[in-house]
């Protein structure tokens, strides 16, 4: 019976850290959800408003309060109208996250013959689609394709994209250092305001990222140009070297992502004139 009170002292101790230590990790993973899905600016708004109604009960501004108090049931409403798109985003990402799920990063060899195939089809001018998922599962999107499951190689990534043939115009999804699937189908961008030039390669590879946490790499058929999309973003012809070192920034088991779409944002800006950043709005 000593070591079950032993014991139990030892919990008591214990529980408040691992209260707050729970709590935390969830409230960090809510506010990264919320940031991968743009929506936070739902939560700037909520906190707005939170803030006023605060401002209201301590001044005692009893007509501000009954506005506040009358039009909130309405406010959720048309917040769940207005946010509907993001609101979608964030159960998507609930049903299909999967937390503890091991990095499976391809290699910085596998990862060059990747960008050296992106150079030899960005030469010929022909299109290239590749999704590097990351932490959220994209099984419904490789389900569409073909599988593959082969060793990463720019001879074969090459020869799938190269000619016209039944998996040219699908994604390549390369995961777990692996080629898994191609000829995969993406949704396309719900954004409105994407260059008109841009074709369905483009707008495939921003829909990806607006459902996903994944980064895509486009070549584009037209220009040739080479180019990333993550985070709801496409960073628009870019050199193979910025692409390497993105890639492997990216796709880094101990890089924290919010870190890295900061500086990679800094960095793609500083860029010069004719590449360009789309940016969900």
């Amino acid at each position: 019976m000593e070591w079950i009170r032993h014991f139990t002292s030892l919990y008591d101790f214990i529980r408040p850290v691992l209260d707050v230590a729970i709590l935390s990790f969830l409230l960090y993973k809510i506010y990264d959800l919320f940031v991968k899905t743009q929506a936070v600016q739902l939560v700037k708004g909520a906190g707005f408003l939170a803030l006023v109604y605060g401002i209201a009960l301590f001044f005692k501004l009893s007509t501000l309060q009954w506005l506040l108090t009358t039009l909130a049931p309405g406010l959720f409403i048309a917040i769940a109208i207005v946010f509907q798109p993001e609101l979608r985003k964030i159960i998507i990402r609930l049903g299909q996250g999967d937390l503890f799920r091991p990095d499976n990063k391809p290699h910085i060899g596998q990862l060059e013959a990747v960008v050296t195939a992106a150079e030899i089809l960005s030469q010929q001018k022909r299109g290239m689609l590749v999704v590097f998922p990351r932490r959220i599962n994209i099984k419904n999107i490789i389900d569409t394709g073909t599988r593959i499951n082969a060793e990463i190689s720019s001879s074969l990534i090459v020869t799938v994209f190269e000619f016209d043939g039944p998996l040219h115009d699908g994604a390549m999804i390369i995961q777990g250092g692996r080629i898994i699937a191609a000829g995969c189908f993406l949704p396309l961008s719900e954004q409105q305001d994407i260059r008109k030039s841009f074709g369905t390669r483009h707008r495939a590879s921003l829909g990806m990222t607006e459902q996903s946490d994944a980064v895509v790499l486009v070549v584009s058929e037209e220009t040739g140009a080479i180019s990333l999309a993550y985070d709801a973003k496409l960073y628009y012809d870019l050199s193979p070297i910025e692409v390497s070192r993105k890639l492997k920034e990216l796709l880094d088991r101990g890089s924290r992502r919010g870190t890295v779409q900061t500086d990679l944002t800094v960095e793609v800006a500083d860029l010069s004139e004719d590449k360009d950043v789309f940016a969900e709005q």
